[in-house]
């Protein structure tokens, strides 16, 4: 069923990465950098929140002999993603700029 995920620890620190700037389209490498999560973790984790419809995904338009490098696949939160992410977040209130989960007793 779209939409209804259950994320860990690390699904939660990718997706406040998202939140802090819901706008911007995200690359993978981007994301890898800016989060610390392994591509072996990431790239299956980015599949599954675009299955469920919380991520839109496209190729960058580009051709990889002239520019030197492979496309890029752009990740960007769509609507229900927003809605989302900000529910899963604020129900395991995850620290805003850590990304990392505040349990609380």
């Amino acid at each position: 069923m779209p939409g209804n995920l259950k994320l860990s620890t690390t699904g939660l620190k990718l997706m406040r990465q998202f939140v802090n700037d819901p706008r911007k389209r995200w690359s993978g490498t981007e994301l890898t950098k800016t989060t610390k999560i392994g591509s072996g973790t990431l790239y299956p984790l980015l599949a599954k929140l675009e299955s469920a419809g919380w991520l839109s995904a496209e190729w960058e338009v580009l051709d990889p002999s002239e520019a030197g490098r492979p496309r890029r696949r752009y990740y960007k939160l769509t609507a229900l993603g927003v809605r989302s992410a900000h529910g899963a977040l604020s129900e395991y209130q995850v620290a805003p700029g850590l990304g990392e989960v505040a349990w609380t007793t």
